[in-house]
């Protein structure tokens, strides 16, 4: 399993509207896409304009190749894009431990 880390900053005083955008869009668009696995969505306490998105994919390509070179991936930038302040930063990872 593949997790994607997603940090996005959005204009100050969209929280609200980006909040549901970013819950519609996950579970509308993204979650239908092939190898999606689950996903949190996390808001920053320090820096309200910030949040980390985390996707959990079957496999990288999922979320490089099936995802990023489908139609839904500007389906998903339609609906979240408008609120971002900059470019998210995304990396993937993998798992190295879990607790027992």
């Amino acid at each position: 399993m593949i997790l994607e880390h997603c940090d996005i900053e959005i204009h100050s005083g969209k929280q609200e509207e980006f909040e549901e955008a970013i819950l519609r869009g996950v579970e509308t668009v993204i979650a239908k896409s092939k190898g999606f696995q689950g996903y949190k969505v996390h808001h920053s306490i320090e820096s309200p304009a910030r949040y980390l998105l985390m996707i959990y994919w079957d496999t990288l390509e999922n979320h490089t190749l099936d995802f990023r070179g489908s139609p839904a991936f500007v389906d998903w930038r339609t609906i979240v894009g408008p609120f971002f302040a900059k470019p998210p930063v995304v990396e993937h990872f993998t798992l190295v431990s879990k607790p027992a």
